[in-house]
């Protein structure tokens, strides 16, 4: 944690927490969600002095995992003298006016740390260093998940191939199922259910449904869309996006706007090793997103662009590390070293969609792609 301090060029990190709102706060620090959070703590790590937690009278204990220096406080102004003592120095605090998935300090605490002297910068970069970097262990923990992931597609494919040479009905669920099924069977865990969109719902980016779903029909454009890592603390997801077609033959409306995707996405990969690979400025995930952007918007593809290009991954599917965006949410994190995201750009119109998705980690200064070779081509029946 200290390092990362050091890296970001600030004094300290700043952690605050009341009711248990900010999720990141105790995640980092490893304290229990269920403890009683009734009144502010705050603990402060500097670069140069042990940790400081300042917490109140009723509730002392809520910090002792983490070590340091304890004040106790019973009133408002004994809490901002314990703050004093924190002036002067320049601190990250969870707050961005661009990533709200970081951004949990409210503004009327954020006026009291600075009526006290704080200085206040955002802890986005902290964040990454400490929490969105993979290292080796991790990166070998993304690498079998995506591996699992790779092969569960192929069998998926192959369930879908032989309903429709059979004329078997299948629907959105059955593959679904399948998907489940295969990852209790290899010992994975998911946060939410994987995506299976035919027809128009491989259009809806975040499709879901209940029962059984849609049955497929001839000439649907299917949207796989599956994430999961091992059931193993410290375990690093993997995220990828395959589409196929419920027909022998892909239509040229639908090829085209397939292999122009995969253009794309392929542009941002050799954009990202080209600019490891020449030593150039810090790369953001801006760029990247913007990059991809360009890339479509070339090709006539403007309005069929709904989200970002991709986001970071680490013990979460959508992690503290680099987002590839410059439109939703703009970051302009850098990539580094144990950086890993996902190059998911997607073309959506009004009776389908598309969406191909690697994972891309840093490692010895290069991109590498997780997993097996990625999709050229639309899976067809």
């Amino acid at each position: 944690m200290q390092k990362a301090i050091r890296d970001e060029y600030l004094d300290g990190w700043l952690f605050y927490n009341f009711h248990h709102r900010d999720t990141l706060s105790d995640a980092i620090l490893g304290l229990p969600t269920d403890s009683t959070n009734s009144r502010i703590w705050v603990c402060a790590v500097s670069t140069s002095a042990e940790p400081l937690k300042i917490v109140h009278a009723i509730e002392t204990s809520i910090l002792d995992k983490v070590p340091g220096m304890t004040i106790v406080y019973q009133s408002r102004e004994e809490f901002i003298a314990a703050l004093k003592g924190l002036a002067g120095g320049r601190w990250g605090v969870h707050v961005s006016d661009t990533l709200p998935a970081i951004s949990f300090l409210d503004a009327g605490l954020a006026h009291t740390f600075e009526a006290a002297g704080l200085g206040l910068c955002s802890a986005a970069g902290l964040v990454q260093r400490f929490k969105g970097l993979l290292d080796t262990e991790g990166i070998a923990s993304h690498e079998r998940a995506a591996r699992h992931l790779y092969d569960m597609v192929a069998l998926a494919w192959e369930r879908v191939r032989v309903a429709y040479a059979l004329h078997q009905p299948l629907c959105e669920g059955d593959i679904r199922g399948l998907f489940l099924d295969e990852m209790h069977r290899r010992g994975l865990i998911c946060d939410h259910s994987p995506i299976v969109g035919a027809g128009v719902n491989s259009g809806n980016p975040h499709y879901d449904f209940s029962g059984a779903g849609t049955t497929f029909v001839q000439g649907d454009v299917i949207q796989f869309d599956l994430w999961a890592k091992e059931a193993t603390p410290d375990a690093i997801y993997a995220d990828i996006s395959w589409v196929g077609i419920f027909a022998r033959d892909v239509p040229p409306r639908v090829a085209q706007a397939f292999t122009d995707l995969v253009s794309a996405r392929e542009g941002a990969y050799r954009f990202i090793a080209e600019c490891f690979s020449a030593e150039k400025r810090a790369l953001s995930g801006a760029d990247v997103d913007r990059k991809t952007r360009e890339l479509l918007i070339s090709m006539g593809y403007a309005s069929a662009l709904k989200h970002r290009t991709g986001h970071g991954i680490d013990t979460e599917v959508h992690g503290s590390g680099v987002n590839m965006d410059s439109v939703e949410f703009p970051d302009s994190r850098p990539l580094l070293e144990g950086s890993c995201f996902s190059l998911e750009p997607g073309l959506y119109f009004a009776d389908f969609g598309l969406r191909t998705e690697i994972d891309v980690y840093i490692e010895n200064g290069k991109p590498v792609v997780s997993g097996k070779d990625r999709q050229f081509n639309i899976l067809t029946c």
